[in-house]
This record gives structure tokens, sequence and C-alpha cells, in this order.
């Protein structure tokens, strides 16, 4: 018998390791001398977004015909990773616009739609996906945006809280109720362009971590939108909300595991450098303890965010494996970015080292794109329908 070996998952193909490496690059030079100063500035630095787009990494997974990479959903979430080792901030730019917004169009919109918008987010156009409000988070569908049938398109009306990416996009994917009376089948999802008269961004939100990252309000007043401006379809939201959240947790995986590697890579380079009784504390077995421990754990969520992706690009069911990617990879990243700190000491407690930057965007890990309380509920009744 011949048997053919599949490949390990961890083991990069010759065109992802190049990509990988390529985008690390890009991420040590034109991210890491930043990094410091977009956290405090609570922006992203000028001209930055634009080099995003430039390398391609705004479009990896729109056809090529249309501006884009033509890459899969692997590729994407390698990109996240890389930029993330370096500043989770502009990981999550580029997590929220190829995983949530780009793929929603790619699986919802129509061919007009496809044409209208793909080249521009391949191109120059940041996406952001509006679900949130401010009494509905993890109860995602208690929505009070409403839209209502208007001069043969729709009236937007409502706020949206918590949203990624809003000071940068150009283009919204909001989500609203068009008929109260049917519950979460009620949801639909419509385009909404930055330029749209009564439509404003609001407040920014003033974060613990992934500063630069704009976290913006959103205000509909009286917002018209044309009849082509729903996605999918009337009353089906619901769904476009919740297969695009499934990949974006695998997004957020990768997120997660980029911080994690970026932390373990200085807590590693500083107990080499650190000397304390004589020697670096790189020669301590507590230390290498640490470090031993935090390394195994990044292992571990690696398999499992490298997994689901592959699982998604293979058509497969992915839905529990990405819950559980989320869930172990901001756990994961947690526990690292803290032991990341103890490992630096003092200096570890202070901004003049990268330690506590990672420590504070580790956190809304476990807060964004499903809580782990809602994720450990998605992945018992998984478990539990199967029985």
């Amino acid at each position: 018998m011949t048997h053919s070996h599949p490949s390990p998952l961890t083991q990069l193909s010759e065109e992802e390791r190049l990509f990988f490496s390529t985008v690390r690059q890009f991420a040590d030079d034109a991210i890491a001398p930043m990094v410091r100063s977009m956290d405090e500035e609570q922006q992203f630095a000028p001209g930055l977004v634009d080099k995003l787009f430039e390398l391609g990494l705004m479009g990896i997974e729109i056809p090529e015909a249309m501006g884009g990479a033509a890459g899969t959903f692997f590729d994407a979430a390698l990109a996240i990773e890389a930029i993330s080792m370096v500043d989770p901030a502009v990981g999550v730019l580029v997590d929220v616009h190829n995983t949530l917004v780009v793929n929603a169009l790619r699986r919802w919109a129509t061919g007009p739609q496809k044409q209208k918008w793909l080249p521009r987010l391949a191109r120059d156009t940041v996406g952001a996906y509006a679900l949130s409000e401010s009494g509905s988070g993890s109860d995602a569908f208690a929505l009070q945006t409403r839209a209502e049938a208007s001069n043969g398109g729709y009236r937007l009306n409502g706020r949206k809280l918590w949203i990624s990416n809003a000071r940068e996009a150009g283009l919204f994917i909001v989500f609203a109720t068009l008929d109260p009376a049917a519950g979460y089948r009620g949801v639909t999802a419509l385009l909404v362009e930055k330029s749209t008269p009564g439509f404003t961004v609001g407040r920014k939100e003033d974060k613990l971590g992934i500063r630069a990252s704009s976290t913006c309000e959103l205000i509909f007043d009286n917002c018209e939108l044309p009849a082509d401006s729903v996605l999918g379809e009337p009353g089906k939201g619901y769904k476009v909300a919740i297969e695009t959240l499934n990949e974006g947790r695998i997004g957020i995986g990768a997120q997660m595991l980029g911080l994690a590697e970026g932390a373990w890579g200085h807590a590693a380079r500083y107990a080499q450098q650190r000397r304390q009784f004589g020697k670096p504390i790189a020669e301590f077995q507590a230390v290498q303890f640490a470090l031993a421990q935090m390394a195994t754990e990044i292992e571990a969520a690696k398999l499992m965010v490298y997994n689901a992706a592959r699982l998604k690009d293979a058509g497969q069911s992915y839905l529990r494996e990405a819950a559980m990617t989320k869930l172990f990879a901001s756990q994961v990243a947690e526990r690292v970015a803290s032991q990341c700190v103890e490992v630096f000491g003092g200096n570890g407690f202070v901004r003049d080292y990268p330690a506590e930057k990672y420590y504070r965007d580790a956190k809304v890990g476990k807060i964004y794109e499903g809580t782990s309380n809602m994720l450990l509920m998605t992945i018992a009744r998984q478990f539990l329908k199967s029985q």
C-alpha cells in the first residue's frame, strides 16, 4: 500500500512561508518604530493604512480581477498573526477588514455590489462591521437600530457602539431591525457609505489596550439608503452576522496567537540580556521553566488557529473549532503577556519597555467577537448536540 502523507498542520508551503516573512518584515520595518507613539496618540501613524493597502494586506481573499491577492483564508490568518506579533492594534484593523467585511461581501453580496465594493476594499477603502449597541453585546440581536422602507429604499435610525475601524472606514456593514415583531428574523444587513447624509461617526472610546485601533460610536439620523444597500436579503442579517463572526473568531485567534508570540520573543531576549547574581536571568531554572511553559501554550494555540483556518479553506465545518480557537488563544495571550511582564520585572511595569502594552492589548481577546462565556456555551452546545 502507498500512503500519501498529509502536511503537518504548522508546516507552511513555500508561498505561505514567503508571505508570512514578507508581512513580518513589513511589521518590523514600518510598524515597530511607531508602536509606542501610536498607542499614546490613540491613532495609526499617517500613511500606515495606505501601506497596508499597497502591500495587498487589505484584499487578501479578493479575486485578482478585482484588484485583490486571490489568497486563502489561511493567508489572512497568517497576515494577522505576523502583524500582531509587533502591534495587535494594527492586527485588528487587518482582521476586521478581511475576515468580517470582505468575507461577508464575498459570501452575500450581489454581482453589482461586489463589482462596486471589492475593488475599493482591495485598493483604498477600509471596512467596518457594525453589530453591537449599548444594549446588545452578547445578546447580539436585541437591536434598537431601525430600518424602515422609505422612498423605494430604507431610512436608518439608531446608534451603534464599540465599532472597530470606525474612524478609518469608508464602508460599514450595519445590522438593523426591519421588523421588530419578527425578532432576530427581522434583522437585516445594510451597506452604508461613510459619506451618506444622516450618518456620523461619534466619539472614540478611550481604551485599556489596542489603543491605536479606533473604536467608535455610530449615529444614524434619518439616514436614507437606496434599495440595493441590503447585503444578502431582508431578514437574513442574523445569518450574515453569525456566519461571518464564526470566521472572525479564527481571525481573533490569529491576533491573540501573534500577540503571545511577540510577548514571548521580547521575554526570551530580555532574559538573555538581563543579568542578576552575576549571570543572565535566562540561566535560572525558574525563568527557563516560565519560558518553556509559555512556548508550549503558544504551540497549542498555533495548532488550533492553523487547524481552524485550514478547515475553513477546505470547506469543512469549523464552528466548534473557531469557538475553541478564540477561547483558548485569548487565554494563552493573557497568560503569556502577564508572564512576560514578570520576566521583565520592574521594567515590565513601565512604558519604556514593550511588555506592559502586550498585557493591556491581550485583555480584549476574551471580550470582543464573542465573550469567553458565550464561546463556552457554543462549544458545549456543539458537543451535547452530537451525543
